[in-house]
């Protein structure tokens, strides 16, 4: 099995998220306005898109490019399958 991407320069996204999210809990302990509390939501979702969207491309362009530059076919038809069902799960 391949070493997996090393993902250390999502951490920082990751950190922020995590504030974000203390932030909107302290929103709703302190019974903030619906509205406020969504944009908030959503900036995080979308923080969260652009890691999975890094992610995904640091596993196509090292994971699957190293499997489909092997011969061994058992291995790029299962990185090829594990793609196909995380972007399947991202659009259900």
């Amino acid at each position: 099995m391949p070493t997996p991407a090393s993902h250390t320069n999502q951490l920082q996204r990751l950190r922020r998220v995590e504030g974000q999210i203390r932030g909107v809990i302290k929103m709703i302990e302190n019974k903030r306005y619906c509205m406020d509390i969504l944009q908030q939501t959503r900036a995080i979702s979308a923080a969260l898109r652009a890691v999975e969207n890094n992610i995904m491309e640091d596993h196509m362009t090292s994971c699957v490019v190293t499997a489909m530059k092997s011969n061994k076919k058992n291995e790029q038809a299962n990185k090829i399958k594990e793609v196909i069902e995380v972007i399947s799960k991202f659009n259900s």
